[in-house]
């Protein structure tokens, strides 16, 4: 099993964010991470080790260093740790102490995740962020200075204002603070935020398709002359860097989801098939569930047999290593041939997909029209 933390502070909220983040909320604190805890206890039946574990936000760096060891403490009497874990925290740049690090590292947290974003001062700006690239260099420094190695940063393509040339510097620059991994994601303007609004108002505006594809196969080249291994349609990381929480997700291995808002994927007891879970998206309604009930789950769907089949599938097919014929017939019961046969073949034979050593892989090709390829799989099990 894995497990993700969700802690939704933030010291000021990014204009593209729609996730459940807070700015100005630093008094509810020291109660959300007692309703965190108590959460874990209800909701943990000790029958799973966890494999690896994910605190996301918001922004995790945010947490006073006393509340972070209470949190980290209160996890570790909790769950049963698997030795040589995965145990990754999100930090952003501007945010991060030396004592935060140390902490942090004292509790066993051997992965770090930065949100760098971009290296131009005016589009940092643009999208609201807190920090200079500076503080992206100093944060990395800091951070290898309090032990750790195993640092990624996400960057972002497909801004308003931001050039083919932009994106090139970015990359280079952040090829030189010496990442283990990377993580690229094209813009997709969320509606609700700050950024969706000045979109529509055309206050701002995208750059072309055609760029915004330069721009991502500017990062698959680039990267791969530096070493990077291509892991999954917005992951890089040098050999045996891979973000093994993200591989679980793409491989549906089971994760239980803490906080407001996080989601959860279990085995349904007695029935083929999974339980997808969704806790509520208000802090404030949170940590009174929590307190007067234990739970704070607002959303609950099934997922079938069928269901489950598709979404190997189309998660699968996120990863540069494909689906294996292998795990999909040790996983459902049915071959994949029998199940998708037609279809992939004639993927295949448009050059979106390959069939390589038992596994189905998107082409160079099928990756760029990743999202048409799926829809048409998805069009044919109807």
């Amino acid at each position: 099993m894995e497990l993700y933390v969700h802690i939704p502070f933030c010291r000021k909220k990014c204009a593209y964010c729609d996730f459940a983040s807070f700015a100005g909320r630093e008094d509810d604190m020291e109660a959300y991470i007692q309703a965190l805890l108590t959460e874990a206890r209800m909701r943990y039946d000790g029958q799973c080790s966890v494999e690896t574990v994910f605190i996301g936000g918001g922004t995790p760096s945010v947490l006073p260093p006393p509340l972070l060891e209470k949190l980290l403490s209160g996890l570790r009497e909790i769950f049963s740790l698997q030795p040589g874990i995965e145990f990754t925290s999100e930090a952003n740049p501007g945010t991060l102490t030396r004592t935060w690090l140390a902490t942090a590292r004292s509790f066993g947290v051997n992965r770090l995740s930065m949100g760098a974003q971009a290296a131009q001062e005016s589009l940092l700006r643009m999208l609201g962020r807190i920090h200079t690239w500076k503080d992206v260099v100093s944060s990395f420094e800091l951070a290898r200075d309090c032990g750790f190695s195993n640092l990624s940063l996400d960057l972002m393509f497909g801004l308003p204002g931001q050039s083919v040339d932009m994106w090139e510097e970015t990359l280079d620059k952040a090829l030189e603070l010496k990442p283990y991994h990377l993580s690229c994601y094209g813009l997709i303007p969320e509606e609700g935020t700050v950024l969706y609004r000045k979109l529509e108002t055309a206050e701002l505006s995208l750059p072309e398709e055609e760029e915004e594809r330069e721009m991502y196969d500017k990062a698959v080249r680039t990267l791969s002359e530096n070493g990077f291994e291509q892991y999954e349609i917005s992951n890089f990381a040098k050999p045996g860097y891979a973000c093994r929480h993200n591989l679980g997700y793409w491989r549906q291995v089971p994760y239980l989801g803490l906080g407001v808002s996080a989601a959860s994927m279990l085995m349904e007891k007695n029935r083929d098939g999974y339980e997808r879970t969704a806790n509520t998206p208000d802090l404030t309604e949170y940590m009174h569930s929590i307190r007067e009930t234990g739970s704070a789950v607002t959303e609950r769907t099934y997922i079938s047999p069928e269901e489950a089949r598709f979404e190997t599938l189309m998660l699968g097919l996120r990863t540069t290593q494909g689906v294996s014929e292998e795990a999909f017939r040790k996983m459902h019961g049915v071959e994949l041939e029998s199940y998708r046969g037609p279809e992939l073949k004639r993927q295949e034979k448009l050059g979106n997909l390959m069939h390589v050593q038992g596994f189905w892989r998107l082409t160079r090709r099928g990756m760029d029209i990743q999202n048409s390829v799926l829809v048409d799989l998805m069009d044919q099990t109807d």
